[in-house]
């Protein structure tokens, strides 16, 4: 959930490492700090709650020099987010400093053995037990700094990415990982270290990605070295080469990431769909699905397992795999998955969904599934992400790096490969006729297009939004494809302007959520001309009947809702199973613009960070 940054080199390490942090703020704002330690011998911590631009200010006042640092900026987790709690972390001497991302479980233990052994405690973290346990450990063995944190290591349990720094040794930066990401960059003569690879662009494009339970010893002049934290044992170093650009990374003239991401859509769906169809429309292909035939053409059940937004996704997921590939489906938050004690077998598949590829819950949810014997497939767009590495097989999203909190390139990318997913998986098992294919496909290839023309609603949803800022509550309803696009409207207008939102399958709101409606509650209805269109249209009369204003999503020259709802906006026409990824779209800019009009930080809302790496 943190970020985390280091360097190692011949370059100032403070200007590398705000940019770093800056870069990653979208990992967590609550507080942000840096360590650097000079060729003196010092070892200078400076650190600020709030965001990194408060940093800069703090730090400003105090010693920034330096070759060797580390930095972080932070989602709070145990411990209120202040300058005290803020990392880095110094051990009781002043000789350590360490950064970290995750959660130690056992840490109130190792607290009270290092207390009973005269250590004190400023902060109220599990990350300053850390460090205390590793200068206790360095202190008590006579050994080197990498030595005690591998033995440190091995007495915590939970979760963990750290990189830790010595007063008395300015040429070793030592980092190490279990479940929570870390990528080693190799320049010429400098390595950097960071939570993902935004910060490493620019500097390199040699990337290494740290395994669970690894731990590298980066000294300066000297080869890198990467060994098992378990048995101590060399791993390989596997260099891979970086394919990212700085130009993904800026807003590109937009006022905000979120803003710039939603009118990236249709360029990143094309990137997405790239080489997917052939050039016919008659074939969906995915080397995922085609070099696991067999796993797919014997599948008695499927289960999709995610979170937040992705969970979303998954909703949509089942319905077009029941639809197109005759497969039951289930579909399950992977923080209830890993705990239900879920009954799998080989011939199950699990399918894993996450933007970051480093979602807590979900990669334990792979580790269940396959010690249980299913199959396990991911769908990700980090490339190197942890959930790729731990799938049997998969599919990328391609949408580029997404800094906004609130994921919207992603959901729609999400819901495109799935969409891609259960055409190829139905193709193969006889399910889909070639007509449906090439009719879908032809479609979904025209998506982005698609997308370019219901963007033009964004003034219209803009000057609506003024409307509806100041509301307290909305509903949002959809019925089929589009319930899930309503819980996904809902979210999207919760996270980013704290406004209560919920959304319900239409239907079901004349079972215990219309009592909620009146004049002060405004309703978001997705009701595009699909089969279910007469039944919400009866749906919009009810809450109209309470008094309620309804906006409407509707389909372009359909007008029988023109007579009913207050607000229409129209969205072009697609096939129905296509249809969330068109109607996502006025919602995910009512939402910023409600936002934005309530003067919300969209890209960095409270509470929220982007990648949740811890339970």
């Amino acid at each position: 959930m943190c970020g985390i940054v280091g360097y190692l080199g011949s370059n100032g390490a403070y200007e590398i490492l705000i940019q770093g942090l800056k870069r990653l703020e979208y990992r967590g704002y609550d507080s942000a700090g840096v360590a650097l330690v000079n060729a003196d011998g010092c070892l200078n911590v400076h650190k600020s709650q709030g965001k990194v631009s408060n940093l800069e200010q703090t730090a400003a006042a105090g010693d920034t020099t330096g070759h060797t640092g580390i930095a972080h900026t932070r989602w709070a987790t145990h411990g209120e987010p202040n300058d005290i709690n803020a990392h880095p972390h110094v051990s009781q001497s002043g000789d350590i400093a360490l950064v970290h991302n995750g959660t130690i479980e056992n840490y109130a233990v190792l607290k009270k053995l290092l207390s009973d052994h005269g250590f004190t405690f400023k902060s109220e973290t599990d990350t300053e037990v850390l460090v205390q346990l590793i200068e206790y450990i360095k202190l008590t063995s006579n050994c080197t700094l990498a030595e005690a944190v591998r033995e440190a290591l091995l007495q915590v349990e939970g979760a963990y990415a750290i990189a830790v720094v010595e007063r008395n040794d300015p040429d070793t930066l030592v980092v190490a990982r279990k479940s929570s990401p870390l990528v080693i960059g190799v320049g010429d003569g400098e390595t950097f270290i960071a939570s993902d690879a935004t910060p490493i662009i620019g500097y390199t494009d040699k990337v290494i990605y740290l395994e669970n339970d690894e731990m590298a010893i980066i000294k300066r002049g000297e080869p890198l070295s990467i060994v098992s934290v378990n048995s101590n044992q060399p791993s390989k170093i596997d260099v891979q080469k970086l394919r990212l650009s700085l130009a993904q990374l800026e807003k590109g003239g937009y006022d905000t990431f979120m803003l710039k991401e939603i009118f990236e859509q249709p360029n990143t769906l094309r990137d997405c769909l790239r080489g997917r169809i052939t050039s016919d429309n008659r074939r969906v292909v995915l080397s995922g699905v085609e070099l696991n035939k067999e796993k797919f053409l014997e599948a008695e059940r499927i289960t999709l397992v995610a979170c937040g937004t992705s969970w979303h996704a998954a909703l949509i997921g089942k319905r077009l795999i029941q639809d197109f590939c005759q497969i039951p489906v289930e579909v399950e938050y992977a923080s209830e998955f890993r705990y239900g004690n879920p009954v799998l077998g080989p011939k199950d598949i699990v399918i894993s969904i996450s933007q970051s590829g480093e979602t807590a819950d979900t990669l334990a949810a792979i580790e269940i599934a396959k010690e249980k014997g299913a199959f396990v497939y991911g769908v990700c767009n980090v490339v190197g992400a942890s959930i790729p590495r731990a799938t049997d097989s998969g599919t990328y999203i391609h949408v580029g790096p997404e800094i906004g909190v609130a994921s919207t390139k992603a959901f729609t990318g999400q819901v495109t490969v799935l969409t891609l997913f259960a055409l190829a998986v139905g193709q193969l098992r006889g399910t889909v006729s070639p007509e449906q294919i090439e009719e879908i496909a032809t479609a979904l290839k025209a998506i982005p297009a698609t997308i370019e023309e219901t963007l033009k609603v964004d003034a219209e949803v803009q000057k609506l939004s003024r409307i509806f800022t100041y509301a307290h509550n909305f509903l949002y309803l959809g019925r089929g494809y589009n319930y899930p696009t309503a819980l996904e409207g809902a979210l999207k207008l919760k996270e980013i302007s704290y406004i209560h939102a919920e959304g319900y399958p239409a239907a079901e709101m004349k079972h215990g959520p219309i009592a909620l409606i009146d004049h002060e509650m405004p309703s978001v209805i997705i009701a595009p001309s699909d089969s279910l269109y007469d039944k919400i249209i009866s749906n919009v009369q009810q809450v109209k009947s309470r008094g309620g204003a309804v906006v409407a999503i509707v389909s372009k020259g359909n007008t029988a809702m023109n007579d009913i709802a207050d607000f229409c906006i129209e969205i072009p026409e697609v096939p129905e199973c296509l249809t969330p990824l068109v109607a996502s779209i006025p919602l995910q800019l009512l939402a910023y613009y409600i936002a934005v009009n309530k003067g919300k930080d969209v890209d960095q809302p409270r509470n929220l960070a982007k990648s949740v790496t811890v339970e």
